[in-house]
């Protein structure tokens, strides 16, 4: 069996000794309640953050597995780093969805962001880090998105001040707007999308301010939902920009 095809857990303790190792209670529960795997089977693992292991299980029990660790490798983290701020939609279901999708394309931190028009208050973060783990278990990754949220529209501006590149992609036609270049190696980017009701005028000015050096960008000649706006926008960041 290819190591693709190896059942792949998350072990946030997971570190690069090779050895003894023994499993969560939820790879466990997975691995022989769920799998059937049985002592001698091989699996992997990663951490999230770049590292990923081979191992082979040595002793099977639903709560406490244990493994040995037989190889591991230490991946570099992606060339650009590109943080997707964004209004979660009152509707939950289609920001978990957009996490998830985020999470495939490889975008490094996903900020869930609270404006003037924001209409969901609270979020289950341990909830959506399960997404994230699954979708990058689903799509073979080694590196976990951060996410962080909610936090106010001002928060997430003085958070931006270290980014190499800012932007907002809004719908209020005040001027000329640019469209998004594929991130740059070795660069950092983030960009602000609104909520159902858009930013609001007052935000918008705020982000536009000669010190916070937001740039209004386009995405598209149509007007987007929230969630699809947020997957356009890591799209087009990742692979390329529209013309």
């Amino acid at each position: 069996m290819s190591t693709e095809q190896l059942p792949y857990f998350f072990e946030s303790l997971l570190t690069q000794q090779k050895g003894a190792f023994t499993l969560s209670e939820a790879t466990s529960k997975h691995c022989v309640q769920v799998l059937r795997m049985t002592e001698g089977e091989q699996l992997q693992l990663t951490n999230g953050h770049g590292l990923l292991a081979t191992a082979r299980l040595t002793m099977a029990h639903k709560k406490h597995s244990q493994v040995a660790i037989t190889d591991t490798e230490a991946f570099a983290p992606p060339a650009s780093n590109i943080t997707i701020a964004i209004a979660p939609t009152k509707n939950i279901g289609r920001i978990e969805w957009l996490l998830e999708k985020l999470t495939e394309i490889g975008i490094s931190r996903i900020i869930l962001m609270s404006t003037e028009r924001t209409e969901r208050t609270a979020i289950k973060q341990d909830r959506l880090e399960q997404i994230l783990i699954a979708a990058m278990l689903q799509s073979r990754q080694v590196f976990l998105p951060e996410l962080k949220g909610l936090l106010k529209f001002g928060a997430v501006i003085a958070e931006s001040k270290g980014f190499t590149h800012r932007w907002i992609a809004h719908c209020l036609e005040n001027g000329p707007k640019q469209s998004i270049n594929q991130a740059s190696d070795h660069q950092s980017h983030i960009i602000l999308i609104g909520p159902e009701g858009d930013f609001s005028a007052a935000e918008i000015d705020q982000a536009l301010a000669a010190e916070n050096q937001f740039e209004p960008v386009t995405l598209g000649e149509t007007r987007l939902r929230t969630e699809t706006a947020g997957l356009v926008a890591g799209v087009l960041l990742k692979m390329g920009g529209a013309k």
